[in-house]
């Protein structure tokens, strides 16, 4: 049986217009393709009501009331992403934003009825890649996801990685990184000199490519021991590699400011 829909709202209270007939029927066919997004929020209209939009786009879809539901789901398989509500009872989406994202990459889109900036930007910094007031135009959720997904699907470092004498080397603008010998070559193949903090750092853009870390995350993830939480030496190590890498440190393009939050690295610039 389907979900019949409508292109317009959701809130918290319930679907926007349009009549849910029963619940969701996933297509067998094409599931190793299509990419898999799992939509978690405690009521079962709006769960099901964008389940079924989502699935209608191409997307294969699965369903979860809760974070023990969501753990569950991603236990048994990976997403693409996941499209989760804040407000739950028990375990709040914050709380299995930061616990996702200290253990998975997969992209997050947050849901919540409060639209105050400062809720967003917690939100952004539990680890969500894109954060929407309730209600949502569900087309508006779509685009929103389909560009989470541009930057984060499938994009790893692998993907941004080339193979040279057996070493692996990462592309950042013209610079290239060199995992194995932790050197930095720019365009002509000439060793740029990196600190062992600013490789480290290095590192860590690589592997989470075009994901907006803040400077907690960057500093724990580079393992530096000796950070402050009020350190804004973070930002100073920063501009140094802006100045190694970028062709106009001024206007960096390689790893961009994300006002108020952090930082994000675009391999090519883009």
């Amino acid at each position: 049986m389907n979900v019949a829909v409508t292109e317009r709202t959701f809130g918290k209270t319930g679907a926007g217009p349009g009549t849910r007939t029963g619940p969701i029927q996933i297509k067998a066919k094409d599931m190793d393709t299509r990419q898999h997004i799992v939509v978690c929020d405690d009521e079962p209209d709006i769960r099901e009501t964008v389940g079924e939009y989502l699935e209608r786009q191409g997307y294969e879809i699965s369903l979860a009331e809760s974070g023990e539901a969501l753990r569950a789901i991603l236990g048994e398989r990976n997403a693409d992403a996941v499209v989760l509500d804040i407000t739950m009872p028990g375990e709040d989406g914050l709380s299995i934003a930061r616990s996702l994202r200290a253990t998975s990459d997969v992209a997050i889109v947050m849901l919540t009825g409060n639209a105050e900036v400062v809720d967003r930007i917690i939100g952004l910094e539990m680890g969500a890649d894109d954060y929407l007031a309730k209600p949502v135009d569900l087309r508006e959720l779509l685009a929103r996801l389909k560009a989470v997904l541009r930057r984060t699907g499938k994009q790893g470092a692998a993907d941004t990685a080339e193979q040279d004498d057996g070493h692996t080397m990462i592309r950042f603008g013209t610079c290239r990184l060199d995992l194995e010998a932790h050197k930095l070559f720019d365009g002509d193949g000439q060793e740029v000199q990196i600190t062992a903090m600013e490789y480290s750092l290095l590192k860590v853009f690589a592997e989470h490519p075009n994901r907006v870390l803040n400077r907690d995350q960057l500093l724990e993830l580079a393992h530096d021991r000796s950070w402050d939480p009020f350190d804004r030496s973070i930002d100073i190590r920063i501009s140094r590699l802006r100045k190694k890498i970028e062709a106009d440190a001024s206007k960096p393009q390689i790893i961009r400011t994300v006002r108020g939050i952090g930082y994000r690295f675009s391999p090519d610039g883009s």
